[in-house]
């Protein structure tokens, strides 16, 4: 069973490298491959990575796997406009997020995204929240490529 919270985020100051992709031309790899001998070039704000996604307000709709999407690699800043070359900064609105526990290899989320997105919303009091960016925290359980990882996914919602 996943488990589940609803959270209230205040906003977050974030600064990263971005990419446009799809999930069926997913550059994920290429984005933290880029990103991560660079990250200690920004002051962060604690050691968690944030991988951070801004979908089209009608993305989940009718589910495309073409359709693009921006997607970041970054980490909370405590001087967002100290960017160095190359980065950006994202900022999170706060907000409502449903917020799941996630313990497994990355590279098999997608399932759980099913899960989230098709059973646990529609039976849930929320909606989803098209404005604001979905995002997962990589904190100090995440291990890459390891079945035993863990990581947070946050997902923008709305009571119904």
């Amino acid at each position: 069973m996943l488990k589940s919270r609803i959270e209230n985020l205040s906003q977050k100051k974030l600064i990263g490298y971005g990419l446009q992709m799809s999930f069926a031309a997913n550059t994920t790899h290429e984005l933290w491959r880029t990103f991560m001998p660079r990250r200690n070039e920004i002051q962060a704000v604690g050691g968690d990575l944030y991988s951070v996604q801004q979908y089209a307000p009608d993305f989940f709709d009718t589910f495309n796997p073409n359709t693009t999407f921006k997607k970041w690699a970054g980490v909370e800043a405590a001087d967002i406009t100290a960017v160095p070359d190359g980065m950006e900064q994202v900022i999170l609105a706060g907000g409502l997020y449903a917020v799941f526990d996630y313990k497994g290899d990355a590279r098999n989320a997608a399932e759980t995204f099913q899960y989230i997105l098709g059973i646990w919303l529609p039976q849930s009091a929320y909606v989803l929240d098209n404005s604001r960016h979905h995002f997962e925290i990589l904190g100090e359980k995440y291990k890459k490529g390891d079945p035993d990882s863990e990581e947070e996914i946050w997902i923008p919602v709305q009571q119904k």
